[in-house]
C-alpha cells in the first residue's frame, strides 16, 4: 500500500469521493473551495487508488475531512491507517490539535482512533454530524 500527499485535488481524490459521497451517500456539494488549498492523502493499492482524506489548518487547529474508503477495501483498518497517516504529517507540520465533522453514523469509529466528541449534533445536507477533536 502506498500512500501519497497532494497540494492541488488529484483526479483519484475526485473519483473516490464522487463513488461514496455522491453516489453511494447522496450528497450533492462535495466539491468546496476548501479542495483548492487543502492537502489531499490518496491511498494506492497495486496503483489503483481506494482512499482518501483532506487535510487543512483553520482557526488555530487542522481539520480532516472528506475521508473516504472505496467500498471492496471497508472493514479492513484501512480508515484507521488512513487517519494516522495524516495525523502524522500534521504533527510534522507542527499541528497541536485535530477536528473531523464526523457524520454520526461513523462517531464510534472516530472514538476508536483516539477522538472525542464535543457540542451538538448538526446537519450537513440533511445528514447528522458532530464535531470530534484530538489534540497532540
Amino acid at each position: 500500500m502506498e500512500f501519497k500527499t497532494y497540494d492541488k485535488l488529484p483526479s483519484e481524490a475526485r473519483d473516490i469521493r464522487v463513488e461514496v459521497f455522491v453516489k453511494e451517500q447522496g450528497f450533492q456539494e462535495e466539491f468546496d473551495s476548501v479542495d483548492n488549498y487543502a492537502m489531499h492523502v490518496v491511498v494506492f493499492d497495486g496503483g489503483r487508488a481506494i482512499a482518501t482524506c483532506r487535510y487543512f489548518y483553520q482557526d488555530g487547529y487542522y481539520l480532516i475531512g472528506r475521508i473516504a474508503v472505496i467500498k471492496e477495501s471497508r472493514g479492513s483498518g484501512l480508515g484507521g491507517k488512513l487517519l494516522e497517516f495524516a495525523r502524522r504529517q500534521i504533527e510534522d507540520l507542527g499541528g497541536q490539535e485535530i477536528r473531523i465533522h464526523a457524520q454520526k453514523r461513523a462517531e464510534g469509529f472516530y472514538q476508536k482512533q483516539g477522538y472525542v466528541s464535543f457540542g451538538e449534533v448538526d446537519y450537513d445536507e440533511g445528514c447528522e454530524h458532530i464535531w470530534m477533536r484530538m489534540s497532540l
